[in-house]
């Protein structure tokens, strides 16, 4: 009885195995499309933290600089998401 119960767990450990190469080999991304997810998640972090300090900062030179940071940030997303396109 227990070697039953031994050979069906091991044939289930080997089905999910195997399902799980299947979604990912189906899910795999090109090394191009990686680094395009990487270089937008870090620019949408830096756009969420210059966003941050332009509401908290009352200094009118300074509050130019962080609004041309933010375009500047706001172009390079475009660009990313006009070459996956």
């Amino acid at each position: 009885m227990a070697r039953g119960w031994e050979s069906k767990a091991v044939e289930g450990q080997v089905q999910e195995f195997q399902s799980k190469e299947d979604r990912q080999n189906k899910k795999q991304l090109s090394q191009a499309q990686v680094e395009t997810r990487r270089q937008t998640q870090v620019l949408l972090l830096a756009r969420a933290r210059v966003e941050k300090q332009l509401q908290s900062n009352q200094d009118p030179r300074y509050r130019e600089q962080l609004i041309r940071a933010l375009a500047d940030l706001d172009a390079q997303l475009a660009d990313l998401s006009g070459d996956t396109k």
